[in-house]
């Protein structure tokens, strides 16, 4: 006969059921945190192929049949061939030799890799992960979620290619300004999900009193900013940064003389050069002060954590640099390597506003479950 076993009830915390080990948890945020380097990487690559008129030099889509480059001059020519054929070269780059066509073709080549490379990058790890079963549930979801925005990605970035194949010598910049919208989509979320994999409960950074306005606030400069970059992708694909190359004024006036001269009167905003640099600079100018603010607003904070108060001061000197990159670019006529660190430091500052508020998320509350233990000897 045994004796009786005294039982006695502990907690046990419960905040993420399901989570992985830590190491497991830092392999998978070093995975998507690399995911999202790509997506920046692309985009900077993209924005070099845009400023080069490289995007039309490859006229056919064959992914993974065009990983291989031309090897031999018949191949080149081959290749250069069907580029001659296409409204870019028709009308625009007419009489351009092998050589200067190799020069486009290798930054579009680049891009297409390195959007092929992306897929694998993620696909593989995430089946490993998979098979190895240390995903979350939870987790399963929403990185299939992100592989599908993926390839939805590269199926709009031939369409955006197809529209200057047909019967113009460029892109639709609707078309540009989705696909770069789409990037930055993804870019956004794989980083959200990497910071959750890291840091998956909320901890208190800021006085509850304060922090709902604050994250108010960021949300709002997360939208605007998304806006800006819209409008800085149909400034773009219109090339409409060639025009008015002064600051702050715009043909001798704040507003350019020539901003209503499309029909009807709100097509202007979206098709009409003058009018769309005139939009994205009073757009960008708003987004900065917004965002400055927000920085200035997070220093100022008495109770804020260290953690908010370094990232409020980078923002702010992103935001800043942001605004002179801006302002340099325009007034120099969009030289290449300027229009990329605009592109790349606006990226870098959707980051940082992305980070900001996945840190101004309300605290997690921690549930208790009571576990039994049994204690004591049989007799």
């Amino acid at each position: 006969m045994s004796q009786s076993q005294p039982v006695r009830a502990t907690p046990e915390l419960h905040l993420l059921p399901g989570s992985p080990p830590a190491p497991i948890a830092r392999a998978v945020r070093l995975w998507l945190l690399t995911v999202a380097g790509l997506c920046f990487a692309i985009a900077v690559v993209g924005a070099i192929t845009r400023l080069t008129e490289s995007g039309l030099s490859m006229v056919e889509w064959k992914p993974l049949l065009q990983d291989i480059p031309p090897l031999s001059e018949a191949q080149w020519q081959v290749v250069f061939g069907k580029y001659q054929l296409s409204p870019q070269y028709l009308q625009v780059t007419h009489g351009m030799s092998l050589t200067e066509f190799q020069g486009i073709f290798w930054w579009e080549w680049t891009h297409r890799l390195i959007a092929q490379f992306i897929g694998v990058a993620f696909a593989l790890p995430f089946l490993w992960f998979l098979l190895r079963r240390q995903l979350p549930r939870r987790l399963i979801p929403y990185l299939v979620g992100l592989f599908v925005l993926g390839g939805m990605q590269g199926l709009l970035g031939w369409a955006m290619v197809a529209s200057g194949l047909v019967d113009r010598p460029s892109v639709s910049h609707y078309r540009l300004a989705a696909h770069l919208s789409l990037d930055l989509t993804i870019y956004s979320l794989t980083l959200w999900t990497a910071f959750f994999v890291g840091h998956p409960r909320a901890s208190v950074l800021i006085d509850s009193t304060v922090r709902p306005m604050i994250q108010r606030h960021a949300a709002v400069g997360l939208a605007a900013l998304a806006i800006t970059m819209v409008w800085g992708a149909f400034t773009a694909g219109l090339r409409a940064g060639l025009i008015y190359n002064t600051f702050p004024l715009m043909g001798g006036g704040f507003v350019p003389p020539d901003v209503l001269a499309y029909h009807p009167w709100w097509s202007n905003f979206v098709e009409n050069p003058s009018a769309v640099q005139f939009v994205h600079r009073m757009l960008a100018m708003t987004t900065g002060l917004i965002l400055l603010a927000l920085a200035l607003r997070l220093r100022a904070a008495p109770t804020a954590a260290g953690a908010l108060r370094k990232l409020a001061t980078f923002m702010f000197a992103i935001v800043a640099l942001q605004i002179g990159l801006g302002i340099a670019t325009v007034v120099n006529q969009v030289p290449v390597w300027l229009g990329a660190l605009h592109q790349a430091n606006a990226i870098l500052l959707l980051g940082i506003v992305v980070r900001a508020l996945y840190l101004l998320r309300a605290p997690t509350v921690a549930q208790f479950k009571p576990r039994l233990i049994v204690t004591g000897k049989a007799a």
